[in-house]
């Protein structure tokens, strides 16, 4: 999910004042690391998978390697392979949140593969490629010379998730065309760069040999304008709803970021429910779908409910009750009161504190006229966050079945709801800063949440446009 950031004048003199991109000294970027070791003093998932001196460990490593970086592309890989560390998925170096300059060195390299694709098991599968040269279903096995495999996984060590679930941090390292920079491409691009701008790949097509192909790299106005993009005004649809001739209607919700939306998405959306009477069921697809607001999905859940809901309890933890007032300059963020979101707060074990007010009542209560008719909820490792709450609902309320494949998100609990953006000014990096920790008052495994109906598609799948979790869910459905 991007989240905007807000400047303040006096951070924004600050930040002019900053050191050039490249230039800084070892002094001022061990001043970056010691504003860095304090802001992360106020995170509240710090030691939710590492112990204090595990952290400590890491960060003295990160120390060295900041410090010691020749080049900005160096500070940053150190910097976002230590936060990988957390194993939060809302803590890493956002690449929506960078200064100008240290974005386009970062991010606008022409070193990206010029086709979209998606993890299947340790297959990279062509979905769609603009220089119609590889088909979709197509495998790429090897890029210039490593296997794809390896590949991957030498940049999952960069990547940001919730614990150990790796499906999400694999779902972060596919280029399906919905995000406008793409984790993929980043670390791609500054890991396993091509020689002279030509990516060298052996690849197999469905039912083929291999072959060896060359394809030149791209950059990120050419993968910008490969987008799998619908109109993104601030009245646009977001969502879409489909009646299909079998009596399934099919709701497709590919996001839930609608914080500057002026879309009544909640009248649009009563309106295709309330036009379900005689319907066989309803799918709603979330599979794109990280996470946003929890509102859509409390919209739906409330339909198919016929009592409150309330959500498994969990604590609201945080690290602080006032922010340093001389770390407050770095860190950046949307909303003033974050700075004293701990003001009477109640002190917890382990140097917690219960966040105010966290007690209050979160259920999701019946609304509109009931819908008695199959719901099924397709998933993948995208969902997390809201998305992720929802599908636990689903699950948990009994409202539906989940088809599809394994959740994001963690239900050992994930880090957020608040976040400030540090800035680190020698370097010119930032890097976000959740708040608020929500911890379950029950031991949870450290995992995403299974479908009821495990499918997952195929490279021939792909190949003949086929949806094998949308065929399951309706086939599920018509048989009831």
């Amino acid at each position: 999910m991007q989240r905007r950031s807000f400047v303040k004048t006096g951070l924004a003199t600050l930040l002019a004042g900053a050191v050039p991109v490249g230039r800084a000294s070892a002094a001022d970027l061990a001043g970056d690391m010691t504003i860095l070791r304090r802001a992360l003093d106020l995170h509240p998932g710090l030691y939710r998978y590492a112990t204090p001196a595990q952290v400590a460990s890491r960060l003295d490593a990160l120390q060295g390697a900041f410090v010691g970086a020749a080049t900005p592309e160096q500070r940053y890989l150190a910097l976002a392979r230590f936060l990988a560390t957390i194993r939060c998925g809302h803590s890493y170096a956002n690449f929506y949140n960078q200064k100008k300059a240290l974005a386009a060195a970062l991010f606008d390299r022409r070193t990206r593969l010029p086709f979209h694709f998606v993890w299947l098991g340790d297959a990279m599968v062509v979905t769609a490629d603009a220089s119609g040269q590889l088909s979709p279903g197509t495998r790429i096995e090897a890029i210039n010379g490593e296997s794809a495999t390896a590949l991957r996984n030498r940049l999952l060590p960069y990547v940001r998730a919730d614990g150990h679930n790796d499906g999400k941090r694999v779902s972060l390292l596919e280029v399906r065309g919905d995000d406008s920079i793409e984790t993929f491409d980043v670390f791609q691009g500054l890991l396993s760069p091509p020689t002279a701008g030509v990516h060298r790949l052996v690849v197999r097509a469905p039912g083929g040999p291999a072959r060896r192909i060359e394809l030149p790299a791209i950059d990120l106005a050419e993968r910008r304008k490969a987008m799998i993009v619908t109109d993104s005004g601030p009245d646009a649809v977001v969502w879409r709803w489909d009646m299909r001739p079998d009596g399934v209607a099919l709701l497709t919700m590919p996001g839930w970021a609608l914080y500057d939306s002026k879309w009544n998405w909640q009248a649009w959306l009563d309106e295709r429910l309330d036009s379900l009477d005689g319907a066989r069921g309803l799918i709603v697809d979330i599979r794109d779908n990280e996470g946003g607001l929890e509102e859509p999905g409390n919209a739906v859940l409330s339909r198919f409910i016929d009592r409150p809901y309330n959500p498994p309890q969990q604590e609201q933890r945080l690290r602080f009750r006032t922010t340093p007032a001389d770390l407050d300059p770095y860190l950046d963020t949307w909303d003033d009161s974050f700075r004293t979101l701990g003001q009477g707060a109640t002190p917890l074990p382990g140097g917690f504190f219960l966040r105010p007010g966290s007690a209050d009542n979160l259920a999701v209560v019946p609304a509109g006229e009931r819908l008695a008719i199959p719901l099924a909820v397709l998933t993948s490792p995208v969902n997390s966050s809201a998305t992720f709450q929802f599908a636990s609902a689903v699950r948990t309320t009994g409202a539906g079945r989940l088809v599809g494949r394994t959740t994001g998100g963690n239900r050992r609990g994930i880090n957020g709801g608040c976040f400030f953006f540090v800035r680190l000014p020698a370097s010119g990096i930032e890097f976000d800063l959740p708040l608020v920790g929500y911890f379950p008052t029950t031991q949870q495994p450290d995992a995403g949440l299974d479908p009821d109906i495990a499918v997952m598609a195929s490279a021939a799948d792909i190949a003949a446009a086929r949806d094998p979790v949308l065929e399951r869910a309706v086939a599920t459905i018509l048989r009831r």
